[in-house]
């Protein structure tokens, strides 16, 4: 018995629209990470882009638990001496949280950077992507 790998091919991309109203930033994230990483489909094949594209809509209704909102910190440093900087998940972005979120739950690898490409979010219930005919998840 062969086990079968899939061709590139033979791979089907799919237009994933999520709404992020009122759900919680890692249960989300994991769930869409898991999209773009393609292990929703039956021939998953780990070091292939299986991924499909999502877009997540209402991004900055999304909630946090906790006192997470206050507490959570971004860190990065500019590569100047005494460049260390931080800033809260209040003073981000809502799309820069989601995304960072998702961003840390794929492949630390040439492959994760071009699955990340495949998300697209969005602050508010509109977006440019009606022509792809995206279906709606219900996460």
């Amino acid at each position: 018995m062969r086990t079968l790998s899939i061709k590139k091919s033979e791979i089907v991309t799919d237009w994933y629209l999520v709404d992020a109203d009122n759900k919680t930033l890692g249960r989300l994230s994991s769930k869409i990470a898991n999209i773009l990483r393609g292990k929703n489909k039956v021939n998953y094949t780990p070091h292939m882009d299986m991924s499909d594209y999502v877009i997540v809509i209402n991004a900055d209704k999304i909630k946090l638990t906790g006192k997470k909102s206050d507490d959570k910190e971004y860190w990065h440093h500019t590569g100047f001496p005494g460049g260390g900087k931080s800033k809260t998940v209040k003073e981000s972005s809502p799309e820069f949280v989601l995304h960072n979120a998702i961003k840390g739950m794929l492949p630390h690898n040439r492959l994760g950077r071009k699955l990340i490409k495949h998300l697209k979010i969005y602050n508010d219930s509109v977006h440019p992507h009606d022509s792809q005919c995206p279906k709606v998840l219900e996460l």
